[in-house]
């Protein structure tokens, strides 16, 4: 059947208008954000907008159409992301710069984020731990073209009479800026001999503190740096561990107040203050983003420092160009209808070296090894977005997490089995060898044996010649997935956004063309369809 064509959309600025060519065509733009999508029906503008353009002056607004932001996908590279978003005003430039991941670090997700800082509510621009530094350039760019517009472009706060008043204090532990204290109660490794990996099962206990949580949520947890590398840095910064810095010491600055990775931008500009010739030039360039020796992505305090020996900037001056140390996010692993008073995490620890040098993941090195059994953590409970069973118990569910991305899917499972939910489960569980790295063998197995566990599908991409993965097996069962989808199943995906989350999508768009007698684009309006009406869902980091 040929669907027709929606019609053009029309010129929104009269030839008449006393306008130039060029300033027309800018207005043409900006006034087809406020056209909807669905039949193009031309929204009424403000009177903030109105102003303007009887001003000549077109203004940038918090509630400009996002256009259903295309650039918001966690696969998207950032410059894919801000092609997306080219012609949009800075406000939704704003939010295609943040990493897309609604993964709640920065104490938003990426839309409230983006219009805090637009909005002027948010000074810091680099809580974005996704996105890295490319998304802390590109929002910094963003908000100095957002300082240096003209007063009519930039958001106007609403006149009010009365003051608003203050916003209620959330309980400990509710957010990342108001945390609880949780003890470590155990871990316990999931690997076997022979793994390639280590992978910990960790447990907290909530009883003192009171924190609830529901699956799906994330637990946030503030990490302290590795004290063997803090006092390497102090070492090569050569100064006295004990210098005051705002009435604590440079050590302990280092230890749980600032990131020691990746070096920043400011750290590079504050060394081209206090350096000169060509190591001057090399510190500019680094702290624009340029890579002029070729190893700007290794390089973490430590090393900026090794590259620039000799150099003695002011503690106080160094502490406040790094960044601060963020709290990580780890997806829950267990059901609190289950484990009342404790939450579970599935944590892979990351270990690596450049340059004959050990690297670790601040976070999870600090809860395999640094972390005492019995220690207390500040912690907070981060709110699922968008992801979590579906509210009709009787609705099957079809679960897709390799790795440590089956922490979820083991929280749904102990909640579905305590609720007695009659749906259908279906895991799809993948690594690397089924003898050292099938993570909650034991409980998986006696899931599937009592009937709660529907199916249970498994790949292994070490166990062979051939590398078999979760997206493979998928496809080997294409015709019984779509049996599920066709009755209703929810599809719930958790892990690598870059690579298997792209993966598993296009072979579910796959199987809904082969198996669903559909052309391949009506197969992706299918699977967009089942997104828009939250039957997929992703937690994809």
């Amino acid at each position: 059947m040929t669907q027709s064509l929606p019609p053009p959309i029309p010129s929104l600025v009269p030839e008449t208008a006393p306008f130039s060519d060029e300033q027309r065509a800018w207005l043409n733009g900006f006034f087809a954000g406020f056209v909807s999508l669905d039949g193009f029906g031309v929204r009424p503008l403000s009177d903030a907008q109105a102003a303007a353009l009887i001003g000549g002056a077109p203004v940038a607004t918090a509630d400009d159409d996002d256009g259903g932001a295309p650039w918001h996908d966690q696969t998207l590279s950032i410059a894919e992301r801000m092609k997306l978003a080219e012609a949009k005003p800075v406000r939704w430039r704003l939010m295609a710069a943040m990493a897309q991941q609604d993964c709640g670090q920065c104490g938003y997700d990426c839309k409230n984020y983006s219009k805090a800082i637009f909005d002027g509510k948010e000074a810091r621009l680099n809580l974005c731990v996704p996105g890295g530094k490319e998304t802390a350039r590109m929002v910094k760019a963003l908000h100095d073209e957002l300082q240096k517009a003209p007063a009519a472009a930039k958001p106007v706060a609403p006149q009010t009479v009365d003051a608003a008043p203050a916003a209620p204090v959330e309980a400990p532990g509710c957010s990342r800026d108001n945390p609880a204290t949780a003890t470590l109660l155990s871990r316990k490794l999931l690997n076997k001999p022979g793994s390639e990996k280590e992978t910990w099962h960790i447990e907290f206990d909530l009883s003192a503190c009171g924190l609830d949580y529901a699956v799906g949520d994330a637990f946030g947890l503030f990490p302290t740096n590795d004290p063997a590398l803090v006092e390497a840095v102090i070492k090569a910064l050569g100064a006295p561990a004990d210098f005051p810095i705002g009435g604590r010491t440079l050590r302990e600055a280092l230890f749980d107040g600032v990131s020691l990775s990746p070096a920043p931008d400011m750290m590079f500009q504050l060394f081209s203050y206090i350096t000169g010739g060509e190591r001057r030039k090399r510190a500019r360039a680094l702290s624009v983003g340029e890579d002029p020796d070729g190893d700007a992505a290794s390089l973490d305090v430590l090393a900026a420092l090794e590259k620039f020996p000799g150099i003695r900037p002011d503690p106080e001056a160094f502490i406040e160009a790094l960044d601060s140390l963020q709290p990580r996010l780890y997806s829950i692993s267990s059901s609190p209808k289950m484990h009342q008073g404790r939450v579970a995490l599935t944590v892979d620890t990351v270990r690596y070296d450049i340059d004959k040098r050990r690297r670790l993941g601040v976070c999870s090195t600090c809860l395999a090894e640094r972390l005492a059994t019995g220690a207390a953590v500040k912690v907070y409970v981060q709110k699922a977005h968008a992801f979590g069973l579906p509210a009709d118990p009787k609705v099957p569910i079809v679960m897709i997490g390799p790795g440590t991305g089956v922490a979820p899917f083991r929280a749904f499972l102990q909640e579905r089995q305590a609720t007695k939910a009659p749906g259908r489960n279906w895991l799809f569980f993948g690594h690397q060898r089924s003898n050292c790295d099938f993570f909650y063998e034991d409980e998986f197995k006696e899931m599937k044996a009592a009937g709660l566990l529907t199916r249970l599908t498994l790949a292994w991409s070490r166990d062979s010649g051939e590398k078999i993965y979760v997206q493979d097996r998928m496809r080997e069962v294409g015709r019984d997935l779509w049996a599920w989808l066709a009755d209703g199943a929810h599809v719930y995906v958790c892990g690598d956004a870059k690579r298997m989350a792209k993966d598993v999508e296009i072979a579910l768009v796959d199987i809904v063309a082969q198996h669903g007698a559909r052309t391949p684009e009506d197969a992706g309006a299918f699977i967009a369809e089942l997104k828009k009406k939250d039957r997929y869902q992703q937690d994809v980091y």
